[in-house]
């Protein structure tokens, strides 16, 4: 479990470097310790590994692989935080380490064995979380995303809670190995306080990722967080609730799918119909990446309606398609921030005339959060949707369909903004780093679509 001893570490690593004042020091020292994270977790590719500290966390290929996209994106978020977080406080390395500790509990989250460790994980990821999104300390907004988020994530997480103390009642176990041999024994004389347990979880892992009717604070959390903490949220945090959410379903509840596959069907067509219509009416970039991201959660809820062995691998590609675009959307946004002011689509205006680079990677993204062919989006959608087919959920899936035309409408809305409207001549400047965090998205976005083998048959 070297992954998360590294990480742990280099969070306490970070804190003495604030101490001491070593603030040239704290990104190096950050980006060298989360590759050297990545890298130790990557020795580990099909290891033989059993579950470890007394059975409560299995840091297997899945665990690995979800991983490895958390910290490779949080590796390219803190790439743009130079001068970022300087602007909101002095106290730069608690933005560091905050950050580092959640990735903590993401790692906890998405290898956990044992109910147990799913909640220490979903608690220090969410504590971490509760204080970034409220950092920004005289900023009003910040203070009224941070308290809902608090009070969301602690309805959500008592929820959660209570789901495995009933999971627990009906097979007297935490671990994810006798809860399963408890569902294959009994499959057809189960307790009812497992149904309940079952109904229980899957409403408190669908808060965490925020699937619609679950969603309502979502929008205000990443409006008012500071953009590089809501990009954050947006696909590290997610990207970790769905790893822990098909975790347990695949391992310990396929045998009794009759019971939860009505309710995993209301919840994607209440996302995608909720998050596409509303992106649709707002006139904010970061509101509508917010009610999008509800959106692809719908998406992404389909690998489990599907449920096969191919379910981890559907959503493996689909959460790192959606993580390179959105980490190019939300550096493009902080740039325009920054230049214009403002983050209405009206500041993309003319954007192609004041600075190509950043049109075209912009461009890219929104085709891949489209779902437009040639882009790690579309193939994301397109094992989605074969998923389902698969398992003869056609009225789902031509819903689908039309949802993602609808989001093709607000994507086009960015683009055309860019390259068909005019706008002030304000010249946006593009750091050294900023494009070398849109490059290498870019390229991912872009081989992911041409050629989407090697990670799709990952896992």
């Amino acid at each position: 479990m070297n992954v998360l001893i590294i990480i742990s570490l280099l969070a306490i690593l970070v804190l003495y470097l604030g101490l001491f004042k070593a603030k040239k020091a704290l990104l190096p020292v950050t980006i060298a310790g989360l590759l050297s994270a990545a890298t130790a977790g990557a020795l580990y590719w099909n290891s033989f590994q059993a579950p470890i500290y007394s059975n409560m966390l299995l840091f297997d290929n899945y665990a690995i692989a979800f991983s490895g996209i958390c910290i490779i994106c949080t590796v390219l978020l803190l790439l743009l935080s130079p001068n970022y977080f300087e602007r909101i406080s002095s106290q730069v390395a608690e933005y560091y380490a905050l950050i580092l500790f959640a990735l903590v509990g993401i790692v906890m989250i998405l290898s956990y064995h044992n109910l147990a460790m799913l909640f220490i994980g979903i608690e220090i990821m969410s504590v971490a979380l509760y204080i970034l999104a409220g950092i920004k300390k005289k900023d009003f907004s910040s203070n009224e995303a941070s308290l809902k988020y608090f009070l969301m994530g602690a309805f959500s997480t008592g929820i959660l809670l209570f789901g495995i103390a009933l999971v627990y009642g009906a097979t007297g176990s935490f671990d994810l190995a006798e809860i399963r041999e408890y569902v294959l024994r009994n499959e057809h004389t189960m307790s009812p306080l497992l149904y309940g347990g079952m109904l229980f979880l899957v409403v408190g892992l669908s808060f965490k990722v925020g699937a619609a009717p679950f969603h309502f604070w979502l929008p205000d959390v990443y409006e008012g967080s500071p953009t590089l903490v809501t990009a954050f949220m947006s696909t590290v945090v997610k990207t970790a609730g769905f790893g822990a959410f098909l975790r347990i379903i695949l391992f310990c509840f396929a045998p009794v799918q009759q019971f939860w596959i009505p309710l995993i069907v209301v919840l994607a067509v209440l996302s995608l119909l909720v998050g596409n219509i509303t992106a649709v009416y707002q006139h904010h970039f970061k509101r509508m990446l917010a009610y999008s991201s509800i959106s692809h959660v719908g998406y992404m809820l389909f690998a489990i309606l599907a449920l096969n062995t191919n379910s981890a691998n559907s959503v493996l590609l689909y959460a790192a398609a959606y993580t390179v675009a959105s980490v190019i959307a939300f550096s493009v946004l902080i740039l325009v921030q920054q230049k214009v002011g403002i983050d209405t689509y009206d500041g993309f205006n003319g954007l192609a005339k004041r600075n190509p680079y950043v049109a075209f990677v912009l461009t890219v993204a929104m085709l891949s959060l489209a779902g437009i062919p040639l882009t790690a989006g579309f193939i994301g959608k397109f094992m989605m949707f074969s998923g389902a087919l698969g398992s003869y959920h056609i009225a789902l899936v031509v819903f689908a369909v039309i949802n993602a035309a609808i989001g093709v409408f607000y994507y086009f809305r960015v683009i055309i903004a860019m390259y068909f409207r005019s706008g002030d001549d304000i010249e946006i400047q593009v750091p050294s780093y900023y494009k070398v965090v849109m490059g290498i998205s870019v390229f991912i976005t872009i081989l992911l679509g041409i050629y989407p083998g090697f990670l799709a048959g990952l896992l």
